[in-house]
């Protein structure tokens, strides 16, 4: 009997270990993505302020916000991320905050993705007003009423939840996540029904954009070149709308799995975190920091410390210098 018992815990300790190997990979995958993407925001977010042209153009105010929201939005979903996988309790308050605050960022960056589309036709269909519109003052009232959106819904979402939660529950400590705050069945559903209406006019917003735009560049021949970045800036930007507006979608898709299958749970929590997390915190540093000549060109100077620059400066002046023959 000792010898069966002692044969039957070993089993359940290999399996546990083996069960427990791909975990111990999976959040060091994470870890490397996350310190990747939180380097090259921060080096941009660093170019964003050194240049004093940068703080003055619309398009790249709102890139800086998009950069600064992205990059608290890793930090804090990975670390819920964290928590989750090794079972962690914290108490239930501080988790709502953290989770509400992770919901106005959820909702900050697609708002914030339709103002740069809405830049942009500005810039295109009416160039001659671009420059009285798209002023440092009206951009700074246009990330006002973004933040104000963006905080309506999380903020209705928590004081609900604080209201109808029985005092067990606020002196509970559970795993943070932000199924936490839906299980009100109503509030889960008002919530879900709100989120998809303001999917529907954010996503409207961007496909008249582009039909806009589409049109002004057939009619300007002149303006060609500049219309067509602006059509694949606009894909770029409706790609990465419906990839946060997804997110949206995945606790309602979770929680019926964590109550399951422990295994299958984390592995879809992976998946929904590296696609609709990861994926697009990396578009936003394509779309500007890459495709765009001029802060790439900073972004270059700033990520080399000056160096490749001043050398290259350095080379093209001794070319011009003639030679002098004795």
């Amino acid at each position: 009997m000792t010898m069966l018992n002692l044969t039957e815990s070993n089993n359940l300790s290999n399996t546990l270990l083996y069960h427990l190997k791909p975990l111990n990979e999976k959040p060091l995958l994470v870890q490397v993505l996350v310190g990747l993407l939180l380097y090259v925001n921060g080096l941009m977010i660093f170019t964003f302020l050194k240049k004093e042209a940068f703080l003055e153009e619309t398009r790249y105010i709102l890139f800086a916000q998009t950069l600064f929201v992205d990059s608290f939005t890793m930090l804090l979903t990975y670390l819920t991320l964290m928590g989750y996988f090794y079972q962690y309790p914290v108490h239930i308050i501080p988790c709502c905050i953290i989770c509400t605050v992770i919901s106005v960022f959820n909702i900050c960056t697609p708002v914030t993705l339709v103002a740069m589309c809405l830049e942009r036709y500005v810039a295109i269909c009416l160039p001659l007003r671009h420059s009285s519109i798209s002023t440092p003052k009206n951009t700074y009232i246009v990330l006002l009423v973004i933040w104000a959106v963006s905080f309506v819904l999380p903020l209705f979402t928590l004081i609900v939840f604080l209201v109808y939660a029985s005092p067990v529950v606020l002196q509970s400590y559970v795993v943070c996540s932000l199924e936490v705050m839906l299980q009100v069945n109503w509030l889960a559903d008002t919530t879900a029904a709100s989120l998809q209406i303001l999917f529907i006019i954010m996503f409207c917003t961007v496909i008249s954009t582009y039909i806009k735009i589409m049109i002004a560049a057939r009619s300007a021949t002149s303006e060609n070149k500049k219309s067509s970045k602006s059509l694949r800036t606009v894909i770029l930007h409706g790609i990465q709308l419906f990839l946060c507006m997804l997110q949206f979608i995945t606790p309602y898709i979770e929680m019926p799995l964590w109550k399951v299958d422990f295994m299958v749970s984390v592995n879809v929590r992976y998946a929904d975190y590296i696609l609709f997390v990861i994926s697009p915190c990396c578009l936003s540093p394509l779309i500007y920091g890459l495709r765009d000549k001029k802060f790439c060109n900073a972004l270059k100077h700033y990520a080399f410390c000056g160096f490749a620059v001043v050398n290259r400066h350095k080379i093209r002046h001794v070319k011009t210098i003639p030679l002098e023959v004795n």
